[in-house]
């Protein structure tokens, strides 16, 4: 795992006084197990009313606004709320650190929470934060799976499935009128659909658990394909059976305290965990 915790000397600001580096923040992003699966209505209601446009178009979303969150969702398909686990350093002066505005915009959709069947291909994307005063600065985030070890989440995961399952079937339950219409053509709805529901579906004693994290790197220019690089090797060091040549922490700290900002109109050239990385300015 990315450290939530590790210790790194540098101080809070590293001794300047002026923006003058290539990145001013690293972030991570993820599960809080103390606080546990917190429902995260904001993203839900996003999700909605963009399913809402595109299944019906916008006006049957607005007649139908009251409904919010779309319950019938399985617990591995809903949002739950991410956390700034940690950010280093915790502060610079010239860039105060927003964390409301990163933690939402590094994990617009919240937390997600995946089986070892599906897909858990990182994701890469980008962000700008504007202030009031109009100054702007600019995040680039890495979101990727890892495997879940608190007992206690994939506890709640599970007990979430068990209230699912039982109030989708006392939903989906044709009247009893009903059932002699159903067996004579073999199958009622509710019954195929619960059947599709109960397969998308999380066993704890079955599946392995997956939840989404991410790695962010707050930086005062737009140096996109730098910074996917710099995320991407930190990623694969994380991922790889073989540890790096120096420990994360010395690669995190020179992206933070030792590189520069490249001069206008140049080009600057450091090093990453596996290979250099080139920033154009």
């Amino acid at each position: 795992d990315l450290p939530s915790g590790c210790s790194m000397s540098g101080g809070s600001g590293g001794g300047s006084s002026a923006p003058g580096r290539f990145a001013d923040y690293f972030v991570i992003c993820g599960l809080d197990t103390e606080t546990g699966l917190e429902p995260d209505e904001l993203s839900a209601l996003c999700q909605y009313i963009q399913a809402s446009k595109t299944r019906d178009g916008v006006s049957r979303f607005i007649s139908s606004a009251t409904e919010g969150e779309n319950f019938e969702q399985t617990p591995l398909r809903r949002t739950f709320k991410s956390k700034v686990l940690a950010r280093y350093p915790e502060n610079v002066e010239w860039n105060p650190f927003d964390q409301d505005a990163v933690g939402m915009l590094c994990m617009p959709k919240g937390l997600a929470f995946k089986t070892q069947a599906d897909s858990r291909e990182p994701q890469f994307h980008s962000f700008i934060i504007t202030r009031e005063d109009g100054s702007r600065t600019f995040g680039f985030s890495l979101t990727f799976f890892e495997e879940v070890t608190s007992k206690q989440i994939c506890s709640a995961m599970q007990t979430l499935y068990h209230m699912h399952n039982a109030e989708y079937d006392i939903l989906h339950t044709p009247p009893t009128n009903d059932k002699d219409s159903c067996s004579s053509t073999g199958d009622c709805n509710g019954t195929s659909v619960s059947k599709l529901q109960r397969f998308n579906s999380y066993d704890i004693s079955r599946d392995t658990l997956y939840v989404s994290k991410c790695i962010c790197l707050i930086t005062p220019m737009s140096f996109m394909k730098a910074c996917k690089k710099v995320l991407e090797q930190l990623h694969q060091a994380v991922t790889s059976p073989q540890p790096p040549p120096l420990p994360l922490e010395s690669y995190i700290y020179n992206i933070l305290y030792e590189v520069p900002l490249p001069p206008a109109g140049r080009s600057l050239k450091f090093s990453g965990v596996y290979g250099p990385i080139i920033c154009q300015r």
